[in-house]
């Protein structure tokens, strides 16, 4: 019996593989648990800003050969650049198989329009949003080397996690205001552009609510991340929800013993191949 979910739309972002932060095998997990139609990848899924060659650990390649198969099963893949993996940037347009690789897209779902965009930069002719996502990623990116930091010590002393950075991270809300902030101008921009929904990331906020200005109304969507939250956004049946993988009784039955088994050659091997659909 197939136990997956059949979903239409998926939507995982800053799961900023090559880091310690990221949890690879709770997304791993998520993936083998869900068939979607479309997989969106809203930005800093690959850390190249800290990519080390010295630590990118079977788990996180995993992830990579996770997502060509779904493009080789005939998913369509859109990977989103964020800042942390801006350097893509330049290959924004390309496709490879069901693989594409944008800065932003717009679909639509069931007669309504969705913009997805990772949240650090904006359109260019909108200037101070550019400057108010470059302001609060870097605040965020310090607060999430902090969290790992702690967190590596506590697990070393036999402890479990402390979310420092999400205590922080409401000081640090109520200092500079930055998440309102970001909602509000990512929901301004949306409405100006007629959208329905504006689905972002960058943040790690995982956050889905209706925002209105005097222009209209849209519904803010957030996919949280994979570093502290392990959340995802999901569409089916007309409907958006947060995916919580803390809240999934179900994710035991899906462990990928196939991948897990293989050494770490055959596994660089085989996501340097996309196989042909049968």
């Amino acid at each position: 019996m197939n136990l997956k979910r059949k979903i239409e739309v998926a939507v995982i972002s800053d799961v900023h593989l090559g880091t310690f932060g990221c949890h690879a095998k709770e997304l791993l997990t998520y993936l083998n648990s869900i068939t979607p139609k479309k997989l969106i990848l809203n930005g800093d899924i690959i850390d190249i800003w800290q990519f080390s060659k010295r630590y990118f650990p079977k788990s996180h390649l995993r992830i990579i050969k996770k997502i060509m198969d779904f493009a080789a099963d005939g998913v369509e893949v859109i990977y989103i650049t964020g800042n942390h993996d801006e350097m893509l940037r330049k290959f924004s347009g390309t496709s490879i198989g069901n693989i594409s690789i944008v800065d932003k897209t717009v679909l639509d779902l069931d007669g309504k329009k969705a913009w997805f965009f990772h949240g650090d930069v904006f359109d260019v002719s909108i200037q101070n949003a550019k400057w108010l996502a470059k302001l609060g990623g870097y605040g965020y990116d310090f607060l999430i080397l902090i969290n790992r930091f702690v967190n590596q010590i506590l697990l070393y002393m036999g402890k479990e996690r402390f979310s420092l950075s999400k205590k922080i991270k409401n000081s640090v809300k109520r200092a500079v205001k930055y998440i309102g902030d970001f909602e509000g101008v990512a929901a301004d921009l949306a409405i100006e552009k007629g959208y329905d929904y504006v689905v972002c990331g960058h943040i790690h906020q995982p956050k889905m609510l209706n925002i209105k200005n005097k222009f209209g109304e849209v519904t803010y969507l957030n996919s949280g991340d994979w570093v502290e939250n392990f959340t995802a956004l999901e569409y089916q049946f007309k409907r958006w929800k947060i995916y919580n993988y803390s809240n999934d009784k179900r994710t035991p039955f899906f462990a990928d013993e196939d991948i897990k088994d293989m050494n770490m050659q055959d596994l660089i091997a085989a996501i340097t191949i996309v196989k042909p659909n049968d």
